[in-house]
């Protein structure tokens, strides 16, 4: 069988165009990472219900706040109208079939299926809030030193983790991998 055939009824599938190895747990982690993020914004919004702009102390350097943040990572190109929100989460839904296809295709350890289910279980984390209540819930504000971060939320936390995880495995184990005799 070659590389692009399928086999008969009840035979695998040898293209991992859609399955490749770590196709199981990259997708595990991003459902995880998925339910994860949405549990906590709909208990804060239905649970706990903060109202936007609500501030909690939680800890001398982070506070509990309510923002919709209507752009991206520190809301660049923000996006007032529904049509506007409904474009940004069409291009996380495009990213995310895209990092699907590198898991399946080309990731080659488990750190990098780690990595690319986190940043896709957040970016349909922070997807779904666009369409559902025009704009991303955002939560966790780190401070000190009266300078304040930008707020964010379990979905950010996965992606900015995941790609540190690409970077540690495309810099680190990478290159210790290519440094090994053949």
């Amino acid at each position: 069988m070659t590389s692009g055939s399928v086999g008969g009824p009840g035979s695998a599938r040898s293209d991992p165009w859609f399955w490749g190895q770590f196709a199981r747990l990259g997708g595990t982690v991003a459902l995880a990472t998925l339910v994860l993020d949405q549990a906590h914004k709909w208990w804060m919004l239905l649970g706990v219900g903060i109202m936007e702009g609500q501030r909690f102390k939680l800890l001398p350097f982070l506070d509990i706040v309510y923002v919709i943040n209507k752009g991206i990572s520190y809301s660049l190109f923000t996006q007032s109208s529904f049509m506007g929100q409904v474009m940004l989460a069409a291009f996380a839904v495009f990213a995310s079939v895209a990092l699907w296809i590198w898991l399946c295709r080309g990731a080659t350890n488990r750190l990098m299926a780690w990595s690319i289910g986190l940043i896709i279980g957040g970016a349909i984390g922070n997807a779904i809030d666009r369409i559902l209540i025009g704009g991303v819930a955002d939560f966790f504000s780190l401070h000190a030193f009266g300078f304040y971060w930008y707020v964010f939320n379990v979905a950010d936390v996965a992606i900015v983790a995941g790609v540190a995880g690409l970077l540690y495995e495309s810099f680190v184990l990478s290159r210790n991998d290519a440094s090994k005799p053949m």
